[in-house]
């Protein structure tokens, strides 16, 4: 088969490589659509990992095997997977913090090499604990597209339950990236006043499409000015950073009213530093908090929000490359133009 594989120091070829061999308990996929996911780039940017590896995570596919034993899913069925799934009993599972969870943070689907997602490939195999409990059935006139959205959907549910916004709520969400309009859309429907950042004119215009109330150029206004106005003086109940840039904590911190929530979600580098008033937090009583990786409690209503088609991924999906355009998909990825937004990889595509 072919995949796009890391080799190291920032290097991606497009190789020919054994076909995943699956044993009991595993399921061997087909891959048709897989999202390019900044968490993978990043680790073929910095050189996080050692290669070869074959990264793609947000993966849905056509089950080609089930290994022995497996009794929920059999060749053809179309299916969805998680890469991480968490023990459910160790010390963080017991507090729902299953990010943490030392068997959550073991990858277990693979394409080859060491696992890594694999979702950069044209099979995958997923082992027996994801299986068992980290795939799911994608229904009739549902979208392989629209499928592989359900994993990152996930993360941004988990994030929006975490912090439990209230109808009325005057909420911003900075950054508008296919992961900031997840943001805008859920926060929507929880009846939420959603006031949307972002520098790309094509990315504000579709938030307002999607579901904000307001969109707006940050270089342009004055945030608390603005958050003051939609609150009565007060400012921002709850402010989502999903997007990472020098002073833009601080700038969620300083829209908001004592009392709010700061939800950091795109903070995921070990260099990025944040500098605060301990005042603003402490005296007004504010709450900065973070949420990474997908929660399997919400496994199912996430994947429901996308099948039931409540929520219209699709929307967000900018450009469709095969294997041989993986390349020029992760410069789209890395360098988005006014044009870019989500990125998907179709190993099926352009093979003879």
């Amino acid at each position: 088969m072919l995949a796009a594989v890391y080799t190291g120091q920032q290097n991606v070829e497009v190789q020919e490589v054994p076909t995943p061999e699956i044993g009991p308990g595993e399921l061997l996929v087909r891959v048709e659509a897989c999202g390019i996911c900044h968490t993978d780039l990043k680790k073929i940017e910095y050189d996080l990992l050692a290669g070869p590896r074959i990264y793609g995570h947000e993966t849905a596919g056509i089950v080609v095997a089930a290994g022995a034993g497996v009794t929920k899913f059999a060749p053809g069925d179309a299916v969805v997977a998680f890469h991480h799934i968490p023990c459910s009993h160790c010390f963080y599972c017991e507090r729902k913090l299953y990010a943490q969870c030392p068997v959550y943070k073991r990858v277990g689907i693979t394409a080859g090499f060491e696992p890594a997602g694999g979702g950069f490939a044209q099979y995958i195999r997923i082992m027996d604990w994801i299986v068992e409990r980290g795939v799911e059935k994608i229904p009739a006139g549902v979208s392989f597209a629209a499928a592989s959205l359900i994993e990152p959907l996930n993360t941004c549910l988990k994030a929006v339950v975490q912090s439990a916004p209230r109808a009325g709520d005057v909420v911003v969400v900075m950054g508008q990236g296919p992961i900031g309009l997840k943001f805008t859309m859920l926060l929507q429907q929880a009846g939420a006043h959603v006031i949307a950042t972002d520098l790309s004119a094509s990315r504000r215009a579709l938030a307002l499409e999607l579901g904000a109330a307001e969109a707006y150029d940050p270089r342009q206004i004055h945030l608390p000015e603005i958050t003051r106005q939609r609150s009565q003086g007060r400012g921002a109940d709850l402010v989502f950073v999903a997007v990472s840039a020098p002073g833009i904590v601080e700038q969620a911190v300083r829209a908001t009213r004592p009392g709010a929530r700061i939800v950091l979600f795109a903070q995921t580098s070990e260099k990025e530093r944040i500098e605060l008033a301990g005042a603003d937090i402490c005296k007004d009583e504010r709450m900065i908090c973070g949420s990474y990786s997908a929660d399997v409690d919400l496994q199912r209503e996430s994947a429901h929000l996308i099948f039931s088609g409540r929520l219209p991924v699709e929307r967000l999906i900018s450009h469709r490359v095969p294997l041989s355009g993986f390349h020029d998909g992760m410069e789209r990825a890395l360098h988005p133009d006014d044009h870019s937004l989500k990125i998907l990889v179709e190993p099926q595509k352009g093979i003879i």
